[in-house]
């Protein structure tokens, strides 16, 4: 990922704020190395000449947003927040960080600018902010390994990958088989729609809701980072090999590079039970992360 720079002047007091305002300009103009590093390899890989030349364009389109400073999609998403927070952090800061993300979100919107794309989901009233109804969509971890400290990561999810999200609640006797056969079905299924060469987030177990956040929260990974149980490891890897046999290729025009890798995360779940849930990220892959001290900032 790129170096944040911070728009404080000198001698201001830090704001989260600001903080997320960076973070969300940052995740929308420039893609983080490991993406840049699989296209240029998908590229080269490409045996398809349409696909080849669709992904050079691509490449292309990103090295214009970051010389122009533009988003490099024209559909920024909604935000998404994953956020952890160490120890040692108390209830009332924790309601201020939230509070100030909020307002990042807001101001990000405006400054970036990001489309404003976050509405009432019946009468379709756009809040103009990306702020409302519990957008943005903040989820909360714990990890003792920060002491007074928080990370956060902004997450934009385009709808052309996010509308191609799936859940199945498939029977233990499925087993590994059935998973795959779910996978590659709907990866075969949404062809062209979510922009391929995609990034395929899995999460299998826990329940309904639980699956789909693990999907969701697989694509956190770098390309290449592998599950650490091993045998995970191996069905991610035996996975991406089948999705790119399918031959969607680049923006669905075929080819040989369907998707750049596939993540698993798991969860134990019910005995009576087997949820799998499917989380696909475009060619866009976009997240930006920093970690803040909270003493460092003014809440």
């Amino acid at each position: 990922m790129q170096v944040v720079t911070l728009k404080v002047g000198f001698g201001e007091i830090m704001k989260i704020s600001d903080i997320v305002v960076d973070l969300f300009k940052e995740a929308v103009i420039y893609l983080p190395k490991d993406v840049k590093d699989a296209l240029k390899e998908a590229c080269i890989k490409e045996s398809n000449e349409i696909s080849k030349n669709t992904l050079k364009a691509i490449i292309k389109n990103n090295e214009i947003a970051e010389e122009k400073q533009v988003p490099l999609c024209q559909d920024t998403g909604v935000p998404i927040i994953f956020l952890k927070i160490g120890k040692n952090i108390n209830s009332s800061e924790i309601i201020k960080i939230i509070e100030e993300i909020k307002e990042g979100v807001k101001r990000a919107t405006e400054e970036v600018p990001l489309r404003p794309n976050v509405v009432h989901p019946l009468t379709r009233e756009n809040f103009k902010t990306n702020v409302g109804l519990h957008s943005p969509f903040i989820n909360i971890e714990f990890d003792e390994n920060l002491d007074r400290e928080i990370e956060i990561t902004a997450f934009p999810k385009g709808a052309g990958s996010e509308n191609m999200s799936a859940l199945k609640m498939l029977k233990p006797s499925d087993g590994i088989e059935g998973i795959k056969k779910f996978i590659l079905q709907v990866i075969a299924d949404a062809e062209g729609k979510p922009c391929p060469p995609i990034v395929v987030g899995v999460g299998i177990g826990g329940t309904a809701d639980v699956a789909l956040k693990l999907a969701k929260k697989a694509l956190l990974r770098k390309i290449g980072e592998r599950n650490k149980d091993k045998e995970v490891a191996e069905l991610e890897k035996e996975i991406l090999k089948e999705i790119n046999s399918l031959g969607i290729g680049a923006m669905g025009l075929g080819g040989d590079v369907t998707a750049l890798d596939v993540f698993i995360e798991i969860a134990g779940c019910h005995t009576a039970s087997l949820p799998v849930g499917i989380c696909i990220q475009c060619w866009a892959d976009r997240k930006a992360s920093k970690k803040i001290k909270i003493d460092d900032i003014e809440l």
